[in-house]
């Protein structure tokens, strides 16, 4: 793309870098930037600025939040007996937004993927059997992405708690194998959630 503006061009490339967003797209919003009020850049600059520094990441489930606690985890209206697993942040939102669970939630942070040199260490694993060894949960609904990863996922957690008293249950295959949670309508997710499976740890 050629640009009379190196700074122009600057701004494109680092736009673009985000998901999702193509060299055409950071263009347009690049010159939405530029043509807009200088108060208007510099709120939205500092909106994001503060969100990286001063955003948390909940110290019970890894959710985002601006506490210590998240909103959901330190809500009294939420069931504390029944914990969603989820690969991603974003997969807390997809279910929410269905409004089928009222449990609490475990972010693992990804799924394990030798291949990507991401091994059980690199996720929440450690802190969500320690949340099982403190006794409340009752249920874990593993809501990962029905890939070979989420299956080998839901495989090492099971046998990390086998010997607690805990069911385990996966989403029902409303859900294509291989699909990604975060695609998935919301219609098809909900259902998904009410009509879970048992997981037999077990197998």
């Amino acid at each position: 793309m050629n640009l009379s503006s190196k700074l122009l061009e600057n701004a494109v490339f680092a736009i673009s870098s985000l998901p999702g967003i193509g060299k055409k797209s950071a263009l347009r919003l690049a010159l939405h930037l530029l043509q807009s009020s200088e108060d208007e850049v510099v709120s939205f600059v500092e909106a994001i600025i503060h969100m990286k520094e001063k955003i948390k990441f909940c110290k019970k489930c890894h959710h985002i939040s601006d506490e210590d606690l998240c909103s959901i985890c330190s809500s009294i209206k939420r069931d504390q007996s029944t914990v969603c697993v989820v690969e991603q942040i974003k997969d807390v939102m997809a279910i929410e937004n269905t409004q089928h669970f009222n449990g609490l939630y475990h972010v693992l942070g990804g799924v394990i993927a030798p291949v990507d040199g991401v091994g059980p260490q690199d996720l929440h694993i450690d802190s969500l059997v320690k949340r099982i060894e403190e006794g409340e949960i009752k249920e874990l609904i593993m809501a990962l992405s029905p890939t070979i990863e989420g299956d080998t996922t839901i495989f090492y957690i099971a046998k990390q708690i086998k010997d607690h008293p805990v069911k385990m249950s996966t989403l029902s295959r409303g859900i294509s194998f291989g699909g990604e949670l975060e695609y998935a309508d919301e219609l098809t997710l909900g259902r998904s959630i009410l009509s879970r499976v048992p997981y037999h740890k077990d197998e």
